[in-house]
């Protein structure tokens, strides 16, 4: 009784599952790397990438071959399933087909004029002034918030404070800021 070559490459993958048949993997691979190789290339794929994803394909084989089932699919169906599959994801994860060089968001932004770089630093300093005059337990829900970017359920979490705590004390130390800020006659408030 003759076998067909599919019933060959299943029993070859077994051995590979079961046995980790080394011999078997090799035969498989010579049979399939090449195809599945080839089979990507026609989809359109560069040689180098259809032959790093051909390798991973083959890799799936020697690692996962316990979940090939021949009463399901042929090896090569489950092979070409799996190079199809890889494939979608790695056109999913490369964007770069997507990206226009000449878009103005790669252009770098203009320098800011010195002025305002001045204005800025001077605005700078008179916020963290303002801000180290605040009660010390205001101070670290406002840097929690700010500057570590967390949510008020967070802080409250972090802190053990009570939700309401955590937003009532926020609040109180903007109003305190602001009413510094407008005081302060270095600090052009009118932006």
């Amino acid at each position: 009784m003759t076998t067909t070559p599919a019933q060959n490459h299943a029993r070859l993958a077994a051995r590979v599952a079961v046995d980790r048949d080394r011999a078997a993997f090799e035969i498989l691979f010579d049979h399939f790397a090449p195809r599945v190789n080839g089979h990507l290339q026609r989809l359109g794929m560069d040689r180098g990438q259809a032959e790093d994803l051909a390798q991973e394909v083959m890799s799936v084989l020697w690692h996962k071959a316990h979940l090939f089932d021949p009463a399901k699919s042929s090896l090569a169906t489950w092979l070409y399933r799996i190079a199809r599959n890889r494939r979608i994801d790695l056109l999913r994860r490369d964007k770069s087909h997507r990206l226009d060089p000449a878009d103005p968001i790669f252009e770098p932004d203009a320098p800011e004029p010195a002025d305002e770089a001045v204005d800025g630093a001077r605005r700078d300093e008179r916020v963290q002034l303002a801000l180290s005059a605040l009660p010390a337990e205001q101070i670290e829900l406002i840097r929690l918030a700010f500057f570590a970017g967390l949510t008020h359920s967070q802080i409250a979490e972090r802190t053990g404070l009570p939700l309401g705590t955590v937003k009532s004390r926020i609040r109180l130390a903007f109003s305190r800021m602001r009413k510094a800020l407008e005081a302060d006659a270095q600090v052009d408030t009118a932006d």
